[in-house]
């Protein structure tokens, strides 16, 4: 793709549009005033796949009831303010969290926990457990098998001579799947080992927190701080050694 050139999709663009009215064309409150829809919105230019793909909420599938749900959720996390048009929002993810579970009648819950918030973890699973849910966690290095044995070197590990595990997503998963989980929740695991456990997990998976080593789990503060701390991403190209396969 040429420099400059228009992706088939990017409704971030409309951010500029979003700053200058207050609003987008897919969200207007009258369609009649609503700001012209870009030359490459999905709403035109995939109209047939997204009017498809809506139809399959009114089935009797547990997707559609999902989707169901999870609106439901998204409208209960919010309270109005007396005397005013304003909303406020007073659910946290976790308490969105525990909603969905309750209204989709989901009780053993999956943890799926980096070996790294095993605290955060064990505060999880007495929160859900208050709430009457059935929680499980599983390790990310649960079996403690030496990454050497997925083929990386001794200089690929965080501590270069000492033993570290590797982690084992799969596992995790299979994990939950033996238990049977009806939800699984992702709790800092690393980027593509949480992939990894949404591809092999047989419940439905969320992420509650996401990892990030830096913000303290916050990945989100990077994309605020881009003109200051993190200009260093729009402006240098990150420059990453190949791993040679063992």
């Amino acid at each position: 793709m040429k420099t400059g050139e228009e992706t088939p999709l990017s409704c971030a663009k409309c951010s500029a549009v979003w700053q200058k009215s207050g609003t987008t064309n897919c969200w207007s409150g009258d369609p009649a005033t609503a700001p012209p829809r870009p030359g490459n919105c999905p709403s035109s230019s995939s109209e047939e796949v997204i009017k498809e793909s809506f139809a399959r909420y009114f089935d009797s599938s547990e997707d559609a009831r999902l989707a169901f749900v999870a609106a439901q959720v998204e409208g209960l996390c919010y309270q109005p303010v007396p005397g005013s048009d304003a909303i406020n929002a007073r659910w946290t993810r976790v308490e969105d969290t525990i909603a969905l579970a309750k209204l989709m009648g989901w009780k053993k819950i999956g943890i799926a926990t980096c070996i790294g918030l095993l605290y955060e973890s064990d505060q999880l699973t007495a929160i859900l457990k208050a709430q009457g849910l059935e929680p499980l966690s599983v390790c990310c290095k649960a079996g403690s098998i030496d990454k050497l044995e997925l083929g990386l070197k001794e200089e690929d590990k965080v501590r270069p001579g000492t033993f570290e595990p590797a982690c084992n997503p799969i596992a995790q998963a299979e994990l939950c799947n033996q238990a049977g989980t009806d939800m699984n929740l992702i709790v800092g695991l690393c980027v593509g080992h949480d992939m990894l456990f949404a591809k092999y997990s047989q419940a439905p998976v969320s992420t509650l927190v996401c990892k990030d080593r830096v913000t303290g789990h916050n990945p989100v503060s990077v994309l605020y701080g881009q003109n200051f701390y993190y200009k260093r991403l729009q402006r240098n190209l990150m420059e990453l050694k190949p791993i040679e396969e063992g």
